[in-house]
């Protein structure tokens, strides 16, 4: 039955359509046609008539003297032993390959011991990362357990829970939401469909009319008592005279216009909002240098009445850096100050330098001291880090301003994300439908083309004996009885019509 159901376009198309029920009863429709066609009708049609000689059986089978077997029969035969030296040379290929890495091991231990221990690789701190804030959370807990930590991790593991939990029902709903509109689609698309079906089958039908009209006529210009009129001619006319369906592919001016449009509308939009951005851009870099002006009088006038102290100076330095200060305006603020002039310059070219200085070492907190012990540090890119931070300390506004917007912040990019997906999803499956349609509509005149192709290929050899036969003189009785198997063969032979 597979070789069967699959050889036909116009099945190939119903199966990638259909459900597997429907594929199963379009399965048995068509068995219990082929069964009909071919078992029953064949004994109606062969059995029930009883053979008077080989010669009678010749003409109601058309069977020729010879036939030769298709030279293609015995080519391309593969060797199957040849198929089991991938699967060898992948075996004996990784067993070589451990084979290798333990001589490396090997070896490394001997150059290992060879080696001064001055030599040696430095030692390293195995450092542990916890970039989860809600492992944070539990580790906070444990190495420090007190009424703050342990308020702080409670609110971070229900605040994970409920939004877990809120993730998973606007999945599913974005999940309920696209397969209710991609059911929509594949029922319009198989509403589409009956009518690029119902063209190929008619289609089918036709050209299996117009062949047996054709032969009928050509058949009686033989069997008929006057000579022939018409010389043989092919089963079919020329595949440009095809009238099932347009062989032309239009083109539709206005598809053309109205994405021509989408895409200059498209592009201004992108130019409008890029132009927008910088806009915005350069009113922040204003507002920026607006800051940095007014930080560096706050600063003068701190120098003015500044004292030669510790905490003087770090705070003179921690600003300076952070507006990123030239050499100039150090110079010109450090010199209001009523420090030493030796004292000045020293603050001077150490800022400078700190300014200009690219990278710094790593703090030993967090890098380690180099012994082969474990160490934890936490790099936390998270929202529930603010949340954490607000819980441990509530009277900091800042942390619950910090929470508010990041959680708002990664609430809007989540849900924004769903929705485009899940728009996007569908607009792919209404485009992908759509496509479908379109290849199936100009499939319809190559589906076409393909059967008359099948169904020449099936009738051209009954023809030519029959023109065989009537050269070799056979009376029109036997002549008679040809035609009229090769009309029932044309009529009920390959390629297969389903009804």
């Amino acid at each position: 039955m597979n070789s069967i159901q699959f050889n036909d376009a116009e099945t190939r198309r119903q199966q990638r359509n259909l459900t597997n029920s429907q594929k199963l009863n379009n399965y048995k429709m068509k068995e219990g046609v082929i069964v009909n066609s071919l078992i029953k009708d064949g004994e109606d049609s062969y059995m029930s008539k009883t053979p008077l000689n080989l010669n009678d059986t010749c003409d109601t089978m058309i069977i020729s003297d010879s036939v030769k077997l298709p030279e293609q029969l015995n080519q391309n035969l593969t060797n199957p032993e040849r198929s089991l030296l991938p699967i060898s040379a992948l075996c004996v290929g990784v067993m070589g390959l451990f084979a290798g890495v333990s001589w490396f091991v090997k070896r490394n231990a001997k150059i290992t011991n060879e080696i001064l221990k001055e030599k040696w690789i430095t030692s390293f701190t195995r450092n542990i990362s916890i970039n989860e804030e809600s492992v944070q959370a539990i580790v906070q807990m444990v190495q420090n357990p007190n009424i703050k930590t342990i308020r702080a991790g409670l609110g971070v593991l229900t605040l994970t829970a409920t939004a877990f939990m809120g993730k998973t029902f606007f999945d599913g709903f974005k999940d309920v939401w696209v397969k209710k509109r991609e059911a929509d689609i594949q029922k319009n698309l198989q509403e589409q469909l009956i009518a690029v079906e119902t063209q190929s089958f008619s289609g089918k039908i036709q050209i299996i009319r117009n062949a047996l009209s054709e032969k009928t006529k050509m058949f009686s210009n033989y069997i008929s008592p006057s000579e022939p009129k018409e010389q043989p001619f092919g089963m079919f006319k020329s595949s440009k005279d095809l009238s099932f369906g347009s062989n032309k592919e239009k083109k539709s001016d206005k598809n053309a216009l109205k994405y021509f449009t989408l895409g200059i509308a498209t592009v201004a939009s992108i130019i409008g909002l890029s132009h927008y951005s910088m806009k915005n851009l350069r009113a922040g870099n204003n507002e920026t240098i607006k800051f940095v002006e007014k930080t560096k009088k706050d600063l003068e006038v701190i120098a003015k009445s500044a004292k030669n102290d510790k905490f003087v100076k770090e705070y003179l330095e921690n600003m300076l850096q952070f507006i990123n200060a030239s050499r100039y305006d150090v110079e010109k603020i450090v010199n209001m100050t009523s420090w030493k002039k030796k004292d000045k310059e020293s603050f001077i070219n150490y800022v400078v330098k700190r300014i200009n200085t690219s990278t710094v070492k790593v703090n030993p907190n967090i890098g380690g001291d180099g012994t082969q012990k474990p160490s934890f540090s936490s790099f936390v890119d998270d929202y529930r880090a603010f949340f954490y931070n607000f819980l441990i300390e509530p009277d900091n506004k800042q942390f619950q301003q910090l929470f508010f917007g990041t959680t708002a912040l990664a609430g809007v990019s989540y849900g924004g994300k769903l929705i485009g997906d899940a728009i996007k999803e569908v607009q792919v499956k209404k485009i992908n439908a759509q496509t479908e349609l379109d290849l199936q509509r100009r499939l319809v005149s190559t589906e076409l083309r393909n059967f008359k192709a099948k169904k020449d290929a099936a009738v051209k050899p009954l023809i030519d004996e029959f023109y065989r036969q009537v050269d070799e003189g056979k009376p029109k009785e036997q002549l008679k009885t040809i035609a009229e198997n090769i009309l029932f063969e044309i009529k009920n032979g390959p390629p297969f019509v389903y009804s």
